[in-house]
């Protein structure tokens, strides 16, 4: 009796070894998949990245550089969907970073300009006539003025990763050709919702008018307006030589740079590996498409004017002093909006201008 007692102790004994290492085991195991289950599984199927314009233009096509670059580098775990026409928010561009913060939007390429009423900072692009070249809009967005703006962007509420380009916007109207502030008397140019853009084209004697995109089109065919302005990538790809904008004058008084953000939360959400792929891919993509914005005007024989001039649209290019009239115009307008951008970011602005390579 004494020995089938022993061995059955015996046996208890290795059965409850047995449990104890299974369940070490287990929860060993349990221990190392659950942060990568977990991660896994707090991946969306799709992120929406909302863009004002389509892949027609540079700025859609950024979108998509971005896009396809993160798919293909994450094998698929980050599959993003572009929401051209801000269709996130009812096609109003200046909701976008609002949206973005509250996490209706995951990412966006978005410009300085619809940003900038809720990032005051962002205004200093739209400054008139701050940035007389490429040169100096590269000055700006790659050097100290790009780093502070993307810390304050990041102290707002989302992850600035890369930048692109919408480019020069340049002004066209249907009814003469502007070469002085005096040719603008009276005219109504529709403008985006910025109260800088207001300032500016009061201050020529226009009578700005705002309006979303979609709404601008239709208004240009009615003669509701009398103009509007834009990067020439948008106006070529608008076709706006069909809605009576025939005149066409290049005076470059301001440069509008793209934004590739995320949202903060969904960042926070990806590990750190995927974090690096996709702000490489923003940083690849963003210089991509900056090349595409800039195509057909940074030649020497400029084939993207000559393609503009056969739809029959005058061209006009300002000389110095001719484009030193509208600086003068516009001079009050900078000076007023200096305080509420921040003088020592304009000033610092000024000097990486001045200082640049051209």
């Amino acid at each position: 009796a004494t020995v089938v007692n022993t061995e059955l102790k015996e046996t208890e004994k290795m059965k409850l070894r047995t449990f104890l290492t299974s369940a070490v085991a287990a929860a060993a195991a349990l221990a190392f998949t659950a942060p990568a289950a977990m991660a896994q599984t707090a991946y969306k199927s799709e992120y929406r990245m909302s863009l004002v314009l389509g892949t027609a233009f540079p700025w859609g096509k950024g979108g998509e550089l971005w896009a396809n670059k993160v798919r293909e580098r994450t094998n698929g775990r980050i599959n993003i969907k572009l929401y051209p026409g801000v269709s996130l928010i009812q096609g109003d561009q200046t909701r976008e970073f609002s949206a973005l913060r509250q996490g209706v939007i995951d990412m966006a390429v978005g410009s300085t300009i619809n940003w900038s009423p809720q990032v005051k900072q962002l205004n200093l692009f739209s400054l008139p006539f701050l940035m007389p070249d490429y040169a100096a809009a590269d000055a700006l967005t790659q050097g100290e003025v790009g780093k502070s703006l993307f810390q304050t962007l990041d102290k707002a509420g989302v992850v600035p990763l890369a930048w692109g380009e919408n480019g020069y916007r340049e002004i066209s109207n249907s009814k003469q050709a502007i070469k002085s502030p005096a040719d603008l008397k009276g005219m109504k140019i529709r403008v985006v919702g910025s109260p800088l853009f207001l300032d500016t084209f009061t201050a020529l004697g226009a009578n700005p008018t705002q309006m979303s995109w979609a709404d601008a089109q239709p208004a240009m065919a009615s003669s509701a307006v009398d103009g509007q302005e834009n990067p020439l990538s948008v106006y070529m790809a608008a076709k706006l030589y069909t809605v009576a904008q025939k005149h066409l004058t290049l005076w470059g008084y301001m440069n509008d740079p793209l934004i590739f953000v995320v949202n903060k939360d969904i960042w926070n959400s990806w590990t750190p590996a995927d974090r690096e792929i996709v702000k490489q891919a923003a940083i690849d993509a963003g210089k991509e498409q900056v090349v595409i914005a800039r195509k057909g005007v940074i030649e020497a024989d400029k084939p993207l004017l000559k393609e503009i001039a056969s739809h029959g649209v005058t061209v006009t290019q300002l000389s110095p002093a001719e484009r030193e009239a509208f600086v003068k115009a516009t001079r009050p307008v900078v000076e007023k909006w200096k305080g509420q951008i921040g003088a020592d970011l304009v000033n610092m602005a000024e000097k990486a201008i001045a200082a640049r390579k051209k």
